[in-house]
């Protein structure tokens, strides 16, 4: 077998992993570059090694940065197979068609204020185009094996996020694993990762390679925050990612109402695809912590705002209460329109309960800001402004050394670690080197392997 490092390397973005043999070729993960324009810059670039000709795709998870490029390969004629776990292709099917509409969106923008070098800034793909490439999925279960060409695959739990997975692939007498993005043992929501078999080459990712999880009662400083606000006859912000964060913080708040260790008020989620992504989490609740029943408890409790008018309404609503809305790091979405309604109220707060990335409204208001520019406008921040930590799906440096002790690797497996900034690999690659007998390697952009 022959390997070749497309992407995810020295970077947490663009997760591609071309698997060779003398017969079949697959793509383990299709993910797009974000964040950097230099790194965006890449989407655009003639597609590497034919990987539209591929004989198959094989997805570890849905968050855009292993799924999104995807849409890209169809654009470009792709129409064989891409192969993923049941939960990961439904909630594709609400991240990519969202993903081609703001690109849509983006492009229109630009061209009519003239914001693009390009005379005619375009969309990489749109939202019916990556409507279209949801017919390509195969879904399979956990441990179900499948073959594509001479390599047989399956796919078993990673935690993370719903329906995220490794991928142990096997050909020749030779077995590799891809990690996918690994979840952490105590994960609130997600059940932990599964333990690896054993396996010749293992890509390991390193998002939080250079972190530890701050320890702490996540329920008890979610609560304080809830009362402060609620004492103060407020209104609590939360910005949250749509699918994962979203579903854990009903559930968070729902039940420390019901056990009344915060007061009883309006729970309102001011998302359309957190809303989707909450029925998904409930139709597949086997493959998470949640019963039925907590998933119901949360759909029934909670107050879903689908459309404008429904959203623009919750600015009626007196006396304390949460919102809930995208986007995480505050840099879009509805949770705008509820800043501009409360930001400048001193009652209120906005909790952060996820990672901000510099130069982000959230990372900005986190360092302490006095205005942020919400659509165009300059507005006072004079609302309490918390973090909410220890809800991260991603395991730590400890958390992924745990995980390898606890698989059926042998002592001298080859190790490449892969998605993670360069202080992240080489903290990890220092951490592992110094206690265990695996032989660690960062995998490099445009790298080949041989087996």
């Amino acid at each position: 077998m022959r390997l070749i490092f497309l992407g995810g390397c020295e970077t947490v973005t663009g997760s591609k992993y071309l698997l060779e043999t003398d017969t079949t070729r697959v793509l383990i993960d299709c993910g797009l570059y974000q964040g950097y324009k230099w790194l965006r810059q890449r989407n655009w670039q003639p597609l590497p090694l034919g990987i539209n000709k591929v004989d198959a795709v094989v997805l570890t998870h849905t968050h855009l940065d292993h799924s999104g490029f995807l849409p890209v390969l169809y654009q470009h004629g792709y129409r064989g197979p891409v192969y993923t776990h049941h939960a990961t292709a439904e909630l594709c099917g609400l991240l990519w068609p969202d993903s081609g509409r703001i690109q849509e969106e983006d492009a229109k923008f630009y061209k009519k204020h003239q914001l693009s070098r390009h005379q005619n800034p375009e969309a990489l793909y749109d939202e019916a185009t990556a409507r279209a490439a949801l017919q390509l999925f195969k879904q399979v279960d956990f441990y179900q094996p499948f073959s594509i060409g001479d390599i047989e695959f399956h796919l078993q739990p990673a935690g993370h996020l719903l329906g995220a997975a490794s991928v142990i692939a096997s050909s020749s007498g030779r077995r590799i694993g891809f990690s996918g993005d690994v979840g952490r043992p105590d994960d609130i929501l997600m059940r932990p990762p599964e333990p690896l078999p054993d396996v010749d080459l293992l890509l390991l990712e390193s998002t939080y390679g250079n972190r530890r999880h701050q320890i702490g009662d996540t329920w008890q400083q979610l609560a304080e925050v809830v009362n402060e606000t609620a004492q103060a006859g407020g209104v609590l912000l939360i910005p949250s990612f749509s699918i994962g964060r979203a579903q854990l913080l009903q559930h968070m708040l729902v039940t420390l109402m019901n056990e009344r260790v915060i007061p009883r008020q309006p729970i309102f989620l001011d998302s359309p695809m957190a809303i989707n992504a909450s029925g998904i989490y409930n139709r597949f609740h086997e493959f998470h912590r949640l019963t039925a029943a907590q998933c119901e408890a949360a759909m029934d409790q909670v107050i879903y705002t689908r459309d404008v008018e429904a959203s623009k309404a919750i600015a009626k609503q007196v006396g304390p209460h949460i919102i809930i809305a995208g986007s995480g790091m505050a840099t879009g979405g509805r949770i705008l329109h509820h800043f501009k309604h409360w930001l400048g109220d001193h009652r209120a707060t906005v909790l952060f309960a996820g990672h901000q990335a510099g130069g982000t409204r959230g990372a900005k208001m986190l360092d302490g800001v006095e205005r942020v520019k919400v659509h165009g406008q300059w507005l006072p921040v004079k609302a309490r402004i918390r973090r909410l930590d220890g809800l991260s799906g991603h395991a730590d440096y400890q958390e992924l050394a745990d995980w390898l002790k606890a698989s059926k690797l042998a002592p001298t497996t080859r190790v490449y670690l892969v998605h993670g900034e360069p202080d992240a690999l080489e903290s990890l690659s220092d951490f592992l080197k110094q206690r265990t007998d695996y032989d660690i390697n960062i995998a490099d952009y445009m790298g080949v392997l041989h087996l």
